[in-house]
């Protein structure tokens, strides 16, 4: 059996272990990271860049190396009932520079970038086509892994294991962490066409039981995504193509043409929706980030930006752990300390907004719209939508108070005032 030794291990190079593997190579720490894909991914996946996204791009020096005519800037994001009628909208403007904007990207851009720039770095090796078979321990903490390489079966020493390994984490299992899985009755059909005419800002349609967002990429494609129930997808597929588009059609009536640039299967996929709640992320020797410790309901528009901030912050902490040879749970739960009120907030905030955005019911619609209205005309309330959505805020939006007065019960004598600053 191949033995080697590192200072870090992370198993799986999503956007969390990609991020934190490029992170503490540029800190020049010792990293393997075990992927069991053959390669970099190749399948359809929209990806917006909310603000701390792009952040942690810049930090990593890799936002201004995205190739131009692989991404679009998106401001305006406008909120619509289903047949037209605008609600909301909400403009990225309105943020503090230099992240005032959405970026979208093609299909696994960014992703790409990170995986590409860890291949330069001498300090870490990226093993595609591994994957996690068990954890190793000595003296009551974790040690290392086992892997299967190939047909090769390797052990990895190191001195912290990171769980990057997705929602059905299999390192969160080997650790005994239990985890509490809820799968999303509903998730989305992916669609990216080519739009006949430029479209340059975003709309996003809801309506009963109906989500259907639109997206400017780059060129004059359009990301599509559209509520469907799990498990339906090979059977809207059977439906046809033209139910799908007249479908989208009674939606938004005003892009028919553009649906009808949907002409092959090909251009979509199903994006399952789900989330994952855990006591804790540390264990002595080992972490979990990203959706092995806190998957979330894409509602809050912030899982992959998420784990990206998981990474960063770890990436911050391990060299102080390894400086003082000190790897156990008590020091990486600063780690922990420090991220779980954002991701607790946003789960909660996704949760609700399954409630009010999938719903059925016509008295929750009702409301729901009221408050979309509401949020048009009040600039504070909105802001606060906004810098959430942006992965600018650490505590809730709306307090009681806020919520009386987004469902139009109480004025707002503070609407027009705009109070920069994530926390506030």
């Amino acid at each position: 059996m191949n033995i080697k030794e590192t200072d870090i291990v992370v198993v799986g190079a999503g956007g969390g272990g990609a991020v934190l593997a490029l992170a503490l190579a540029q800190k020049g720490i010792k990293t393997i990271v075990l992927e069991q894909a053959p390669g970099p991914p190749s399948g359809l996946r929209g990806e917006i860049l909310q603000p701390n996204g792009q952040r942690v791009l810049d930090q990593l020096g890799l936002l201004h190396a995205l190739p131009a005519d692989a991404t679009r800037t998106v401001s305006k994001f406008h909120f619509c009932r289903v047949g037209g009628e605008r609600l909301c909208t909400v403009d990225y403007g309105d943020l503090p520079p230099p992240y005032n904007r959405a970026v979208v990207t093609l299909p696994n851009v960014a992703h790409h970038a990170i995986l590409n720039a860890i291949q330069g770095e001498a300090s870490v090796a990226l093993w595609y086509g591994t994957s996690f078979t068990a954890l190793i321990r000595e003296n009551g903490r974790v040690a290392g892994l086992t892997a299967k390489r190939g047909t090769d079966e390797v052990t990895v020493k190191a001195r912290v294991v990171v769980g990057a390994d997705g929602a059905f984490s299999k390192v969160r299992e080997a650790l005994h962490i239990p985890a509490d899985l809820h799968l999303y009755p509903q998730g989305y059909l992916i669609a990216i066409i080519d739009a006949p005419e430029p479209i340059t800002e975003a709309k996003y349609f809801v309506g009963k039981r109906t989500i259907l967002g639109m997206f400017p990429a780059a060129g004059n494609k359009v990301y599509l995504f559209y509520m469907i129930d799990t498990g339906s997808y090979d059977r809207v597929k059977a439906q046809g193509l033209p139910a799908l588009q007249q479908a989208w059609t009674a939606i938004d009536p005003s892009s028919e043409s553009l649906f009808r640039a949907l002409t092959d299967w090909k251009q979509t996929a199903f994006m399952p929706t789900g989330r994952v709640r855990t006591p804790t992320w540390v264990a002595d020797g080992a972490v979990l980030i990203g959706d092995a410790a806190h998957a979330m309901n894409p509602h809050a528009s912030q899982g992959r930006m998420q784990a990206m901030v998981d990474a960063m912050t770890l990436a911050d902490l391990l060299p102080d752990c390894l400086t003082a040879n000190d790897y156990s749970a008590g020091r990486l739960k600063q780690f922990e300390t420090t991220r779980r009120p954002q991701v607790t907030m946003l789960q909660k905030l996704a949760d609700e907004q399954v409630v009010y955005w999938n719903t059925a019911n016509p008295v929750i619609a009702c409301l729901r719209d009221r408050v979309f209205r509401t949020l048009d005309g009040n600039a504070r309330l909105r802001y606060r939508v906004l810098s959430t959505t942006a992965g600018l805020r650490h505590s809730p939006p709306f307090g009681m108070l806020d919520r009386l007065m987004a469902a139009g019960l109480l004025p707002d004598p503070s609407a027009d005032r705009i109070a920069v600053g994530g926390a506030q």
